[in-house]
């Protein structure tokens, strides 16, 4: 099972019975931490007392693909210098709990013996203390244990943790190359797989058209017969046809190549019948990546993100932000895509249907269209700078769609920037955010700021609290630290 390690700090200074009892405590709260709603279970990695104890239980965790990353609790005081050549060896996201045994002191009884058995203030002090020297990204959570925010920043760093564990094992495979004369598709593959673990490689339309081809019709229409049951089909299976061979063929050539996510262009179709629509919209529906135009990064990183949120309510999709309605003070956004808008969004039951599209020059494509379900979510966009990849994120609230659109081909979402559309767009444009983005009403800011950290990526929020004179200095900050 998918885990992270608790790792407590000691030392042998206080004797074998105040090390028995930080070990019985330690294992108390892991047990107790287990009986929470977590998405990762907790490991009792034991008592460190010495630097090789600490050194052998970090390879270890590296080691363990089971191990998604470490949290670190100096119940007593351990000396921070037996930490530091463990903690240089570190591959897996590091969690630092500021805490302690027990909530409350014992006034009446409070003696020496107490104070040397629970030194947790004494004792995270000196092990932040090295871990700063050293320059390491870090959560750190600081409460009292049993407490709710406690458990949910606990929560915060698991998700983060399989996100980075998404990442670091991440394949993207391409159809085609990016769209002609496109910028923010664009980037450097060797540094995404540098920084972000991300293995980003192309296969030709040619190969995906004879895989496609072979698939028998007797599977077809098995699968036209599964779409009957999850949506209300209005288009023929000649219409929809081309798109599960191809479906069948991409999840095929993935799966061989371990890949989590795909990018496909509509300037290279080859002899594809339709640019893929109801395809891709039914492979991001189980949980692979996707980016149009090319666009790997985003194609990645929704990948990641429905990682990171695996059984969470909610949904993570592909984005691009459309076009606006400009009523002053209430502006909108509306963002879709031309087919490939991931149907775990829907608050409705999707319909099938095959619409001319008026780009690609292929025949109508089948593709799913609905209305979004409204709730709070966020826009995460990651480009690249040339010399360093920058995360921004935008938080937003989705509504219900305040006016129908019976022309639009494609499912729309309709959101309002939490903060005003100006500052909102002003800043995403300082920041250099893409007009591809990741969609998630599955996850929060915090937690997707979170990976970023741990991944050393530039992280940028706007929110309501956002103002663009503070953002501009947040920029020139950036740059001075990234140089």
């Amino acid at each position: 099972m998918k885990s992270v390690w608790l790792i407590t700090g000691s030392q042998d200074l206080y004797g074998p019975e105040v090390l028995a009892t930080v070990g019985q405590n330690a294992a108390k709260m892991v047990r107790a931490l287990n009986q929470s709603p977590l998405p990762l279970c907790v490991v009792g990695a034991g008592v460190m007392r010495t630097a090789a104890e600490v050194t052998d239980c970090i390879k270890r965790a590296n080691a363990d693909d089971d191990c998604l990353g470490i949290v670190t609790w100096m119940h007593t005081f351990s000396p921070s210098k037996m930490w530091v050549s463990g903690l240089a060896l570190l591959q897996k996201p590091y969690c630092h709990l500021h805490t302690q045994f027990h909530r409350n002191l014992p006034h009446e009884t409070l003696d020496m013996d107490y104070m040397n058995t629970h030194q947790s203030a004494h004792g995270d002090r000196e092990h932040g203390h090295i871990a700063a020297r050293l320059g390491l990204p870090r959560a750190i959570i600081a409460g009292y244990w049993q407490d709710a925010r406690v458990r949910d920043e606990l929560v915060d760093f698991m998700r983060a943790a399989m996100g980075c564990a998404a990442s670091r094992a991440a394949v993207v495979m391409r159809f085609g190359d990016n769209m002609r004369q496109v910028a923010v598709t664009e980037g450097d593959k060797v540094s995404a797989q540098l920084k972000l673990g991300w293995q980003v490689n192309t296969w030709p339309v040619y190969e995906l058209m004879k895989r496609a081809e072979q698939v028998p019709e007797t599977r077809l229409r098995e699968m036209f017969g599964e779409l009957s049951q999850r949506y209300d089909v209005q288009a023929s299976f000649e219409q929809v046809a081309p798109q599960l061979a191809v479906q069948t063929a991409m999840r095929e050539m993935m799966d061989e190549q371990g890949a989590c996510a795909l990018t496909t262009t509509f300037e290279d179709l080859g002899d594809l019948p339709q640019l893929p629509g109801l395809a891709i919209q039914e492979l991001t529906r189980q949980g692979y990546g996707f980016g149009a135009e090319g666009d790997w990064k985003t194609a990645a990183l929704l990948a990641v993100c429905k990682a990171m949120s695996t059984d969470l309510p909610g949904a993570n999709a592909f984005m691009e932000d459309y076009t606006y309605d400009l009523t002053e003070g209430q502006e909108l956004c509306m963002g879709a895509h031309m087919l490939e808008v991931c149907p775990t969004l829907a608050a409705d039951r999707p319909r099938v249907v095959a619409k001319p599209l008026g780009i690609g020059g292929k025949e109508a494509p089948a593709r799913l269209i609905f209305a979004a379900e409204p709730g709070a979510g966020v826009l995460v966009s990651l480009v690249d700078l040339g010399h360093r990849f920058r995360m921004v994120i935008q938080e937003i609230d989705i509504i219900d769609q305040p006016w129908p659109t019976p022309a639009l081909p494609v499912a729309p979402v309709i959101w309002r920037t939490r903060a005003d559309f100006a500052t909102a767009s002003t800043c995403w444009l300082l920041a250099g955010g893409a007009h591809h983005a990741v969609l998630s009403t599955a996850l929060n800011a915090t937690q997707v700021a979170l990976w970023a950290e741990m991944m050393g990526v530039e992280c940028l929020t706007i929110g309501a609290a956002t103002r663009v004179g503070d953002f501009k200095l947040r920029l020139g900050m950036g740059e001075l630290m990234h140089r």
